[in-house]
């Protein structure tokens, strides 16, 4: 792991970029020497909370979510095409698309009424907005 360290810290200064932060767990594998490491780089290491699994969880999910969703299916170009993509799924995560744990609401939207007229059923306009190429759709009633 120290290795690991040595590694990003290299890594970061060849590509110019400064961070600030690195967010890790309390797991052993992590030496002292590998906060030392990152500490004598500038980069302050913030562990996770104490008997708290889910905060990690919790991230893992929308990363992992993200790379079937976005990633694995977009070649990405260069970073600004990469912030760009990352944005635009985010926007689509937090305001269209549905989530279990939330009643099929998302974040940012509530749940719409269900539709229990058989005639509106019958007469429903659907229109489809493309995003991020074709690669995510996001269905809505027309007005």
């Amino acid at each position: 792991m120290s290795q690991a360290a040595r590694n990003l810290v290299m890594d970061l200064e060849d590509a110019g970029t400064t961070v600030k932060y690195l967010i890790r767990d309390r797991d052993a594998k992590f030496p002292a020497l590998f906060d030392q490491l990152l500490g004598e780089a500038g980069i302050q290491v913030v562990h996770t909370g104490v008997r708290m699994p889910r905060m990690n969880s919790i991230m893992e999910r929308w990363v992992q979510t993200c790379r079937h969703e976005l990633l694995d299916r977009t070649l990405i170009w260069n970073e600004r095409h990469l912030r760009h993509d990352l944005r635009q799924f985010e926007v689509h995560h937090n305001t269209h698309r549905p989530h279990q744990a939330m009643n099929q609401a998302a974040p940012l939207r509530a749940v719409l009424e269900p539709i229990a007229d058989i005639g509106r059923i019958s007469r429903l306009d659907i229109r489809r907005r493309n995003r991020l190429s074709r690669v995510i759709h996001e269905y809505r009633h027309a007005a």
